[in-house]
């Protein structure tokens, strides 16, 4: 089956553009027909295009699109009448298109889970995952709402994480333009002055002094330096394995911010595998699903290593302490699901603990970096105003006597 992009004319004489998976140009047109539409032109698209793979949408747009498919599934509409509600209310082009190609798709006799599977940059394996299994199960609105609740709680972490950058970000600003200004121009008239008046700098003056003019003279290193280096490291990161697991386990071992990522890597992780295994999925195939959604290759790979343990036939709890990610206590958690009967239960308990230990943690932090960075900022204008303000003082105090 291909992607195809087409335009078709409705029966109105509008003119409708879209995209839409066929086995070919006559079953595209078919497909189409049955909508009451007549297909103009088509064209392929090539496997792996943007345009073929759908778009990414926000993680809002993907909550509005859950909770409503959800309800309207929950109250007996039809997914095809809902997908077209959800097509026509939606403000995003680009999303709305993908919308259209879903209904079509149910329209010509695919399963939503099928008809997503088409879209994996706005869907993802995870997302096709669960909406499979709530089809299979009949319990698609329930999956449904899960996810939603899922996606809430990722964009409210988001929304704080956001805010918690905020401030330094602010801080950081208004000291570098600060430092900048004193460094491109007080500095250097001061210097200049103090050379005039025959007057001896201080040790401090001397480090400033040498630091502006480091500054000025090499400030287009300074700004175009720092650039490379990152877009370096991010193409380094993204196309060689071993660097991005060193980058991977640097940051999960970073002072103060490692333990913080490695908490909430692990509860997107166990969220999406709750889920997954609520909705009738066994563990073996939500382990290697949900491992994906990891975004640590140092966390992928220990959850690898978990998934081949329980293939071989050993117990969830075994194959995560042998993971060595988990704490005694969610471990104790899991196996005494096991041992109970009552694993799902005791899955929904370790996500409530690593979602509060998230949020803790987080709101932590912020209450942290405030005062840390005003601290930086007072420190570091107290350093410059010492060493600019302090030999000026003495020479108008010797001028005066």
């Amino acid at each position: 089956m291909s992607a195809y992009a087409y335009r078709a004319v409705a029966a109105s004489g509008r003119l409708v553009r879209g995209q839409l998976a066929a086995a070919s140009e006559s079953e595209l047109d078919a497909l189409l027909l049955q909508t009451g539409l007549q297909l103009i032109d088509c064209r392929p698209l090539r496997r792996g295009s943007a345009r073929a793979a759908g778009v990414r949408v926000s993680c809002r747009e993907l909550i509005n699109f859950c909770f409503h498919l959800g309800q309207a599934h929950k109250a007996g509409l039809p997914i095809l009448e809902a997908l077209r509600d959800l097509r026509d209310s939606t403000g995003n082009p680009a999303f709305r298109d993908v919308l259209a190609s879903l209904a079509l798709a149910v329209e010509g006799g695919s399963g939503l889970s099928e008809a997503m599977a088409g879209f994996p940059a706005t869907f993802d394996r995870v997302f096709v995952s669960l909406v499979r299994a709530g089809e299979k199960s009949g319990e698609l609105s329930a999956v449904l709402e899960q996810m939603t609740a899922s996606l809430k709680w990722q964009d409210e972490l988001l929304a704080q994480t956001r805010r918690l950058t905020l401030y330094p970000a602010f801080v950081a600003t208004v000291v570098l333009a600060v430092v900048a200004f004193l460094m491109a121009y007080v500095v250097p008239q001061m210097s200049e002055f103090l050379k005039n008046m025959g007057q001896d700098m201080p040790l401090h003056t001397r480090a400033l002094v040498a630091t502006s003019a480091f500054v000025t003279g090499y400030w287009p290193l300074l700004v175009v330096l720092p650039v490379l280096l990152v877009i370096g490291l991010r193409l380094l990161v993204r196309r060689n394995a071993r660097a991005r697991l060193a980058f991977d386990r640097f940051k999960l071992r970073a002072w103060f911010v490692g333990p913080i990522l490695e908490k909430i890597v692990m509860s997107r992780f166990i969220t999406y595998f709750q889920i997954m295994y609520a909705s009738g999925i066994t563990v073996v195939e939500a382990l290697k699903t949900s491992r994906e959604l990891a975004g640590n290759a140092v966390v992928a790979d220990a959850l690898a290593r978990a998934h081949g343990f329980v293939e071989q036939g050993n117990s969830l709890s075994s194959a995560l302490a042998q993971a060595e990610l988990f704490p005694p206590l969610v471990l104790r958690m899991v196996k005494m699901g096991e041992d109970v009967g009552q694993l799902e239960q005791s899955l929904l308990n370790v996500t409530y603990f690593y979602n509060r230990e998230v949020k803790e943690s987080v709101e932590r932090l912020q209450s942290m970096i405030e005062p840390a960075m005003t601290v930086i900022l007072g420190l570091v204008l107290g350093w410059v105003m010492l060493a600019v303000l302090g030999p000026i003082y003495d020479t108008i105090g010797r001028i005066a006597m």
